[in-house]
C-alpha cells in the first residue's frame, strides 16, 4: 500500500474522473456498432495473432468496446447497476485507485491473451481467442470489489427482492468457480487474467475497508457529532474563532490566514500573519 500511496501522491492528478460513465459510453458505442455495422466488431476484438502478424495494433485497446452480451432489458438493468456501484467505488477509493483497479484488470487481460497465444499448442495453425477475452469478468470484478467493500449493504434484486451484497458476492463467486471448472484450460487462463485485479485487491482489502468505513452513514454522523461537540466546547458554534485587530479579517475570509497573539501588547490582541510584525503595540493607559 505504501507504493500505491506514493503513486497516488505523484500521479493522482492525472486520474480519469468519472470512469464508470466513460465505460458505459464505450459500451453504448459498441452496441451502436453491433446494430448498424456488426462486421466492424470483428476487427476490434483482442486477437494476439492479428496484432502480431498483421499489426492490428488498435486491437490492444478497442476490445473494451465490444459488448460481452446482446442488448436487452436485462442488460440495460445490469449496466445501470454496474454504473451505480462503479460510481460508489470511485467515491470510496478515489479516482486514482479506481482507475488503477480497472486499468490493471484490462492490462492483466491483455497479458493473459498473449500468454495464452504463446503457450497454446496451435500445431502450425493460427488460433483466435477473441471470444474468450472480454470485459465480462472485469465487470464482475467491479461487483466483487463492491460486495467486499460493502458486504452489509442491501440492494433490491430486479428491483423487488432485498438481498445483502455479501450474499450476492458469494453467489457470483460460486458461478465463477463453476465456470472455471466447466471450461477448458484456455478459458481458465482468461478467467484468472480478467480477475487478477480483484485477487490483488483482496490482499489489500484491509486498507480499502478503512476507506469505505469513512463513508458509511454511521461514520459520517459520528464525525458530524464530533465536530458539533468540539465547537460547543470551544464556544464557537457561531461566528469566527479568530479576528485580526488591524484588518478585521477572520479565518472565514481566508482559511490560509494564521493568527497569533502579540506578547508585547498589553491585553489579548490577535493579529493575522500580515500584521503580526508590523503593527503598533497596544499599551495600557497609565
Amino acid at each position: 500500500m505504501k507504493l500505491i500511496n506514493k503513486l497516488e501522491r505523484r500521479f493522482g492528478r492525472y486520474a480519469i474522473r468519472n470512469l464508470p460513465a466513460i465505460m458505459i459510453g464505450l459500451y453504448a458505442a459498441g452496441y451502436l456498432l453491433s446494430a448498424f455495422a456488426p462486421a466492424i466488431l470483428g476487427y476490434l476484438t483482442l486477437e494476439p495473432y492479428y496484432i502480431i502478424h498483421e499489426l492490428h495494433i488498435w486491437r490492444i485497446l478497442t476490445w473494451v468496446i465490444v459488448p460481452p452480451d446482446s442488448l436487452g432489458i436485462f442488460t440495460i438493468i445490469m449496466l445501470f447497476f454496474y454504473f451505480s456501484i462503479g460510481q460508489t467505488l470511485e467515491r470510496t477509493w478515489g479516482s486514482f485507485r479506481f482507475n488503477l483497479y480497472i486499468l490493471s484488470g484490462i492490462l492483466f487481460t491483455i497479458i493473459g491473451a498473449f500468454l495464452l497465444y504463446a503457450l497454446y499448442p496451435s500445431g502450425g495453425r493460427y488460433v483466435l481467442f477473441g471470444r474468450l477475452f472480454s470485459t465480462y469478468y472485469i465487470n464482475m470484478s467491479i461487483f466483487l470489489a463492491f460486495a467486499l467493500t460493502y458486504p452489509d449493504m442491501q440492494v433490491l434484486l430486479y428491483f423487488i427482492i432485498p438481498v445483502k451484497m455479501k450474499w450476492m458476492g458469494i453467489l457470483y463467486g460460486i458461478l465463477i468457480v463453476v465456470s472455471f471448472y466447466q471450461t477448458n484450460w484456455a478459458g481458465r487462463v482468461a478467467i484468472i487474467a480478467s480477475l487478477l485485479n480483484f485477487i490483488i485487491f483482496f490482499f489489500l482489502y484491509s486498507d480499502i475497508k478503512k476507506r469505505a468505513r469513512r463513508l458509511t452513514p454511521q461514520e459520517i454522523m459520528r464525525r458530524q457529532n464530533f465536530k458539533k461537540n468540539v465547537s460547543k466546547a470551544q464556544g464557537t458554534t457561531t461566528g469566527p474563532r479568530h479576528r485580526c485587530t488591524i484588518c478585521g479579517r477572520t479565518e472565514l475570509d481566508d482559511p490560509k490566514l494564521e493568527f497569533r497573539y502579540c506578547s508585547k501588547c498589553d491585553g489579548a490582541y490577535e493579529y493575522c500573519n500580515d500584521h503580526l510584525f508590523n503593527h503598533t503595540h497596544m499599551k495600557a493607559q497609565q
